[in-house]
């Protein structure tokens, strides 16, 4: 596809199933371990130090994605087909998946249960999977070399000071 084509990213792509897969697995997981359909194995931390963690997770998620959705300007970067490397896309090339996958792992460290930290190593290989066979392959087909360079010093998943300015 030529970077001139009216085509463009959908604005939603794979990123609605994913977070309803994510959000679906964690409140499941947290349901089942306070039902005790699950294992329960308890942190060795005081509860206070596991909430407050929980916490500051969520809060970091809501902050990513503010950063991503309101900050960074991807809808109009999307429209134009341009590469959005700005703020916390500088940081992160997936902020508004990362920043649910944070806010899941709140609520998964807050639930208390060491077995459920196992869903965000699953989180992170769905979202992994899911990126490199389809947003990724489209970006790199619009983008290129410059896309190409953004990957190399940009994580997908893990948000990263930016070494490419």
């Amino acid at each position: 596809m030529a970077r001139g084509e009216s085509s463009h990213l959908p604005y939603a792509g794979v990123g609605p199933l994913y977070v309803a897969a994510i959000i679906v697995l964690t409140a499941m997981g947290v349901a089942l371990s306070q039902l005790g359909l699950i294992p329960h194995t308890g942190w060795p931390v005081p509860v206070v130090l596991r909430v407050a963690l929980g916490i500051v997770l969520i809060a970091l998620g809501i902050v990513v994605w503010l950063a991503a959705v309101l900050g960074a300007g991807i809808d109009e970067g999307i429209r134009e087909n341009r590469l959005v490397t700005t703020g916390i896309y500088a940081w992160v090339r997936n902020p508004i998946y990362v920043a649910f996958g944070m806010a899941c792992t709140g609520a998964i460290v807050m639930a208390g249960n060491v077995w459920l930290l196992v869903l965000p190593l699953l989180f992170w290989a769905l979202l992994t999977a899911l990126m490199r066979h389809t947003e990724e392959r489209w970006l790199l087909d619009l983008h290129g070399s410059e896309y190409r360079a953004y990957c190399k010093c940009v994580n997908r998943c893990i948000p990263w000071p930016p070494c490419w300015r």
